[in-house]
């Protein structure tokens, strides 16, 4: 597992400007890392809600001197438009976020069509299990919860394999563990998940 951190002049707490790299998304940091070589001067990057995708567009930014579109698939289409033929004028790449390609980004205007299909794309996937467990710590870690080894090996087994997941089970056993002025642990783990729908096996 690899980190990649913004430049300095962005916040410096690790826990904000570290995007985790493990194979579920190295392919789309190797792709950003060498937009030198895109066919175009724009990349779409697509992931999951949560999957630093937004993060790792900032990362890009700054560090090539380009600019982001997010949430490209919900601002006017005239506006996607007019970013992708300036980045090609003015040869600075533009990176346009979204959750979905098209088609699964229904987009009206042909010409905006044909150009998104001629841009690269960098795809965020499910989370691995490394990254899961990475995420977990630190979650925990962020909210100040002791969690040892175990109790994120079991989770991982155990729970739906998604960034946002992730977060849903930190929630669930901070409140758990403040609620019932516990440590974590498996057995608490199990009757709070449990409880909340959202372990997809039990042991």
């Amino acid at each position: 597992m690899s980190q990649l951190a913004l430049p300095l002049q962005w916040p410096a707490d690790p826990q904000d400007n570290e995007f985790l790299v493990t194979s579920s998304n190295a392919a789309a940091v190797q792709l950003l890392e060498h937009w030198a070589t895109w066919p175009v001067r724009a990349a779409l990057l697509v992931g999951p809600r949560k999957s630093g995708r937004s993060l790792l567009a900032r990362i890009f930014a700054a560090k090539s001197g380009g600019t982001l579109l997010d949430d490209g698939d919900r601002v006017a289409e005239a506006t996607v438009f007019h970013a992708w033929n300036i980045a090609q004028e003015g040869r600075r790449p533009l990176l346009i976020v979204a959750e979905a390609p098209p088609p699964e980004w229904s987009v009206r205007l042909p010409d905006l069509r044909s150009r998104l299909a001629a841009s690269p794309l960098a795809r965020i996937g499910p989370p691995d299990e490394a990254l899961m467990a990475a995420l977990l710590q630190r979650l925990f870690l962020r909210r100040g919860l002791d969690a040892r080894l175990d109790l994120v090996d079991w989770l991982v087994a155990r729970i739906e394999r998604s960034h946002l997941a992730v977060m849903r089970v930190v929630d669930a056993l901070d409140e758990a563990a403040l609620e019932r002025r516990r440590r974590l642990s498996i057995p608490l783990a199990r009757t709070a998940l449990g409880a909340a729908g959202l372990l997809n096996q039990e042991e």
